[in-house]
């Protein structure tokens, strides 16, 4: 079980706030092997869909490179010329893989953690550097699982070129004894299945490793009992500063609410456990709207108040708390109770 520092256990899973902290550190999960796979197998599928025009155009340079007049031999800048005239189309010639593979390069890179960029992930780690420290990293489990995982590659990878160079071993042979430009298809027809099939070989270590990044990124993230407490103190707040909020937004309340009394029009009690004051506004129309409600001490200092202002009192134990139990403060009294306020 992982410790931190204190030498607690971390059992929690993270929090949310540990998660985004995380991520705007740059700490998200990612998977080389999904990237890999991601980007050969795009690059495969550009060479299905550019790979006969690509060797095509590619053979045309060729013959146009090696075919050139006496007098451009000797010529210094008619080379330059050339050499600058096809380099420009071989560029053009492969623009269309590249787009395609820097694309997925990108893409890639978001599909396990989405976007993130973080100055602080940017920033020198010093203890990168320490020999020890790189030691324990590289006989560290993780170390042994990203040797696993090249191992792993080296041989299926390796299984896949063998199979591949078996299966076409005869048309490689063949095409040294045929036409250059039925050579260069069927050249890259071949290499273009191969990549194909490697590419596909890794999509097994990449739906292994996946799973395995996104295990591994909650399990460095876990969190202890105390660091759960001591972060929802910081959200929340303590505990004492919590309960003087709550004190004190229930004081203003109470201020309010009684600042309201004198000006009510009635004031229904039980008699003595529940009082509710109103107040209809004539001007306004409507319902009478509750400005006060208590019970018990509150109820006794709504009265209290009501005879020092001379707000009449009326005692109606059902209607008080009906009144109390069904309408809020400030808000008109519900249609069903007209006729008994009335």
């Amino acid at each position: 079980m992982a410790e931190n520092k204190d030498g607690q256990e971390k059992t929690e899973d993270p929090t949310g706030k540990r998660l985004s902290d995380a991520r705007n550190k740059g700490q998200v999960p990612r998977s080389r092997e999904l990237n890999t796979m991601t980007i050969t197998m795009v690059g495969a599928a550009a060479l299905i869909m550019f790979g006969p025009a690509m060797v095509q155009d590619m053979g045309a340079m060729l013959r146009d490179g090696l075919t050139l007049d006496r007098r451009e031999i000797f010529n210094n800048v008619g080379m330059f010329e050339a050499l600058a005239k096809h380099v420009t189309s071989g560029l053009e010639i492969i623009a269309p893989f590249l787009a395609m593979s820097l694309v997925a390069a990108v893409a890639a890179s978001t599909i396990l953690g989405g976007w993130s960029f973080s100055v602080e992930s940017l920033k020198p780690k010093l203890d990168k550097l320490n020999p020890w420290s790189g030691l324990k990293r590289i006989f560290s489990v993780k170390g042994l699982v990203e040797m696993g995982k090249a191992l792993a590659k080296f041989v299926l990878i390796g299984s896949i070129g063998s199979l591949i160079l078996t299966n076409f071993w005869e048309d490689v042979m063949h095409l040294g004894f045929i036409e250059l430009g039925a050579a260069l298809a069927g050249a890259g027809e071949i290499l273009t299945w191969s990549f194909l099939a490697i590419s596909s070989g890794l999509v097994v270590l990449a739906v292994i490793d996946v799973p395995y990044q996104l295990f591994e990124h909650k399990k460095n993230l876990r969190m202890t009992k105390q660091e759960v407490k001591d972060e929802n103190k910081d959200v929340e707040g303590k505990p004492e500063v919590k309960k003087k909020i709550r004190e004190t937004q229930f004081q203003m309340a109470m201020r309010r609410m009684m600042e309201a009394v004198p000006e009510a029009d009635v004031v229904i009690t039980n008699p003595t456990h529940f009082a509710v004051a109103l107040k209809y506004d004539e001007l306004r129309g409507g319902a009478p709207v509750l400005v006060a409600k208590g019970a018990d001490n509150i109820a006794r200092q709504i009265r209290e108040l009501a005879m020092e202002h001379n707000v009449p009192l009326f005692e109606a134990p059902p209607l008080a708390r009906a009144l109390f139990h069904s309408t809020d403060i400030d808000q008109e009294i519900p249609a069903g109770l007209y006729l008994g306020v009335a």
